[in-house]
């Protein structure tokens, strides 16, 4: 075996901490924004950029070539921080994210905005990832819960704001500075960085384990693949899904095989054996199953069904992220001030499964206030779980693996969300057509044809008949959507009871944990008063 042997290089003066971790915040707060906006501001720009560029039919390929790359590259980048230091490795990604926006501002026809996409999508698998890994390195996880509120409101922001700021870029810039607009952020956030944020360098003498990555690659590109074109491109019973499903399957058997066998692995397995990293990585993936799915159909039902503005889509969700962030608030200052936190994943779950179960009993007569009451439910919940789930799970491992712990935990919800919104989409198309047929007989099969989302205008245009069927038909189609949502749901609950409440790392020297270098321990990064 190789020798995996981590030489510290750290520079005179690196140990230092900046003098306010408030600066450091800001610029990774700003980075979050990057990765978090990026596909609400260019989903709202796309009918211009068809418009421009042509090639309709590649449409989806925009979007998908960011997932895949974004998911495939985030346990690399999490890995390669771990190994030779988090703050190089983090500007890199950023960087990568950057030219990946200028090329495809820069783009010609529709297959250089693809290829620039996926070129975007590397460097944004690493932001996220980043983000969180230098909090766990800067603030311990005991005083972390006070800067959770930050977060949930760099989230709530995102997804708010993400659909409005779209659609005025675009009207009055143009949709090449959906993709510009990054680069004064991304470069105002890289100058931050490289001013204030200093950790210990890093040099491991192992190799990078390309095969673990590609098995990996190739796992998830398949897993991605699927949740996208099943029930859409492709019959889930066709040949391409199930060879897709076999080539997945067969990836990430042998990835698990060959992590026991490398010298540096990609994702190392052994942290796995804390139940509470397992568990987090389980609830994890259960919220963005929920959460994407939450966001996708219910501003889809607001405008089908209650008529509200399609030019707003993003405020529609405000009760639900609003009571995310004051959740989120509440639950990192109690965490903080009483070092519990149990209490959250548990009560989180039961007001997710609640939230949902009211969500699904939505109908044609229900109003903007009812349902804003339910999607505050939902919000309660999962911010009582978004933060708490990253707090955990990098309290339960090493600090030396405290990259692919985020990676992983950032990883699980990824693919959590691209399940949810598969499986939910799958079940509320499936209901859509059903009833409209039964309602509005070949009429209503026929507008369904296609798809079973349809925009505001293309709703204007059908006959009154049609128009109330379809009503019906999302009405039934988001019931069975959230319905199976709150059973889903069931399962981040039985994981939050078995989580064992392990005292949170505080601010002071830690005692090292088994199997870790007392050394290490000593010179974790400490932040100073602020």
């Amino acid at each position: 075996m190789a020798d995996t042997q981590t030489v510290d290089t750290t520079e005179p003066g690196a140990e230092k901490q900046p003098k306010s971790v408030r600066v450091v915040l800001l610029a990774l707060m700003i980075t979050m924004m990057l990765a978090m906006l990026d596909n609400m501001i260019v989903g709202t720009a796309m009918p211009t950029i068809v418009g421009e560029l042509g090639g309709l039919e590649h449409l989806s390929w925009v979007v998908t070539a960011y997932t895949l790359a974004t998911a495939a590259a985030t346990p690399v980048w999490g890995k390669l921080g771990d190994m030779y230091g988090r703050k190089a490795t983090f500007m890199t990604s950023i960087v990568i994210f950057l030219i990946g926006s200028a090329l495809s501002g820069m783009a010609q026809n529709m297959g250089e905005l693809i290829g620039f996409r996926a070129i975007q999508g590397l460097g944004a698998g690493g932001l996220m990832v980043g983000v969180m890994a230098i909090i766990g390195d800067l603030i311990p996880p005991r005083e972390r819960g006070k800067y959770q509120g930050m977060m949930a409101g760099v989230m709530a922001l995102a997804m708010i704001g993400g659909p409005l700021v779209g659609g005025t870029i675009t009207d009055n810039w143009g949709w090449r500075w959906s993709f510009y607009i990054n680069l004064p952020l991304g470069v105002f956030a890289l100058g931050l960085i490289s001013a204030v944020l200093h950790l210990p360098k890093k040099r491991s003498k192992a190799g990078i384990d390309y095969l673990g990555v590609v098995l990996l690659t190739v796992g998830i590109t398949s897993i991605v693949l699927v949740t996208t074109w099943g029930g859409s491109e492709y019959a889930w019973s066709s040949a391409r899904i199930m060879e897709l499903i076999g080539i997945g399957v067969a990836a990430l058997v042998g990835f698990v095989f060959w992590q026991t066998k490398a010298a540096e692995p990609v994702v190392p397995l052994h942290i796995f054996r804390s139940r509470n990293f397992t568990l987090m990585s389980i609830i994890g993936f259960i919220t963005g199953f929920v959460m994407f799915g939450a966001t996708l159909f219910l501003p889809l039902y607001q405008q089908s069904v209650q008529g509200a503005s399609a030019t707003n889509s993003g405020l529609l969700l405000l009760p639900m992220l609003g009571a995310m962030l004051v959740t989120s608030m509440v639950a990192g200052r109690v965490t903080t001030n009483t070092g519990k936190y149990k209490v959250f994943p548990v009560v989180g779950s039961v007001l997710m499964i609640v939230g949902l179960y009211l969500l699904s009993t939505m109908d044609t007569g229900t109003s903007r206030f009812t349902s804003g009451v339910f999607m505050a439910v939902v919000g309660l919940g999962m911010g009582c779980l978004m933060q708490i789930t990253m707090l955990v799970a990098q309290n339960s491992v090493e600090m030396k693996d405290m990259g692919v712990a985020s990676s992983s935990t950032t990883l699980f919800r990824t693919l959590g969300s691209s399940f949810g919104v598969a499986i939910m989409g799958a079940l509320f198309n499936n209901r859509v057509q059903d009833v409209m047929s039964e309602r509005a007989g070949a009429l209503g099969s026929k507008i369904t044809e296609k798809s079973a989302q349809l925009d505001a205008k293309s709703l204007e245009k059908l006959p009154a008949v049609a128009r109330e069927a379809y009503q019906h038909a999302v009405s039934s189609g988001t019931h069975s959507a959230f319905l199976l949502g709150s059973v889903v749901a069931v399962v981040a609950l039985v994981a939050a009871v078995f989580v064992k409440e392990v005292a949170l790392r505080g601010a002071g020297p830690a005692a090292p944990r088994p199997g870790e270098d007392a050394d290490a321990v000593a010179q974790a990064p400490v932040v100073e008063a602020v």
